[in-house]
């Protein structure tokens, strides 16, 4: 009994975004106020980016970040963690791999980081997610809705903008509203982003979801305001190179979970990927041969995040 919608304390969770927008239309209005905002293309300047199946936690007063955020996402959620006293906030972007290690990590890296800070209570945000026609989105959301069920602290949703409230309709095909979002550090204001810069070892990082990583990386040490990838491995990619042999329309069918939906950029996305794979079969040999994380720290003079040794 420990999530908390609208305020009350839950003996269940719900069974679906139906079922909470029917005994809870306040999550209607919230979600109507965060569709209102325009979408705001956030260039690589101070930003945190986490991918698929990746998390990060920072705290307010973190000179190396201004917005942390994540984009993508057709029937995947990005999930937001916010401590109310200090302002700490986690983000990960849940596909359903991963989900309930997940959410106890961003609960507990909240929670460090709002140590010394007045007491506050933890917000959940949901974002992402649309109708789609194999259900993915409603699956994945009731997955992330239990696991913070159960976790044992009360955990307060304040935004839900999933399922049916994140779905328009186009040409007789649904359509997420918002692919991703970002959220300012200092003010905890959340808006619907783009991200054109996705931050370094992208390809490397996105490896990951063709290659049964299925742990969510937390990718950020904000003790060393460092960004922090790896070290992991990855089995070969059977057919990598038969994938890469395919058309453009031959990937977004196959390798999407939506394909009508995807945005412009994903078959690239994904060929560069592969490309990554078929040339790093075994990164624990070719990519991380000391078996460290590759560290990048926010270059001064540029804003950007560049490689160091630590």
């Amino acid at each position: 009994m420990v999530l908390v919608l609208n305020g009350v304390l839950q003996d269940n969770c719900p069974l679906d975004t139906h079922t909470l927008f029917l005994q809870h239309p306040v999550y209607r209005d919230t979600a109507t106020q965060l569709l209102s905002i325009p979408t705001k293309t956030v260039g690589a300047v101070g930003l945190l980016y986490v991918g698929q199946r990746e998390l990060a936690a920072v705290a307010p007063h973190d000179k190396n970040v201004t917005i942390i955020g994540s984009d993508d996402a057709t029937t995947c959620i990005i999930v937001v963690v916010r401590h109310s006293g200090s302002g700490a906030i986690a983000l990960a972007h849940l596909d359903g791999n991963g989900t309930d290690e997940a959410v106890s990590t961003m609960v507990a890296r909240v929670q460090e980081l709002a140590v010394g800070y007045p007491e506050g209570r933890i917000e959940l945000q949901l974002i992402g997610g649309f109708r789609d026609t194999q259900g993915y989105a409603e699956d994945l959301f009731y997955n992330i809705m239990q696991s913070f069920h159960k976790h044992p602290l009360e955990i307060d949703l304040t935004q839900a903008c999933v399922g049916e409230l994140n779905t328009i309709l186009r040409s007789d095909i649904n359509w997420p509203i918002i692919y991703g979002v970002g959220v300012n550090i200092k003010t905890g204001e959340i808006f619907p982003a783009t991200f054109p810069d996705k931050g370094p070892d992208l390809q490397l990082r996105q490896a990951r979801n063709f290659t049964g990583g299925q742990q969510v990386l937390d990718i950020y040490d904000s003790q060393l305001g460092m960004l922090r990838i790896g070290p992991f491995n990855y089995d070969p990619l059977r057919g990598v190179d038969l994938w890469l042999e395919q058309s453009d329309e031959f990937i977004l069918q196959h390798l999407s979970t939506s394909p009508e939906v995807e945005p412009p950029h994903f078959a690239m996305q994904v060929r560069a990927t592969l490309k990554y794979i078929q040339d790093n079969q075994f990164p624990a040999v070719t990519v991380f041969r000391d078996n460290r994380p590759h560290y990048f720290r926010r270059d001064e003079n540029t804003g950007c995040w560049h490689p160091v040794r630590y």
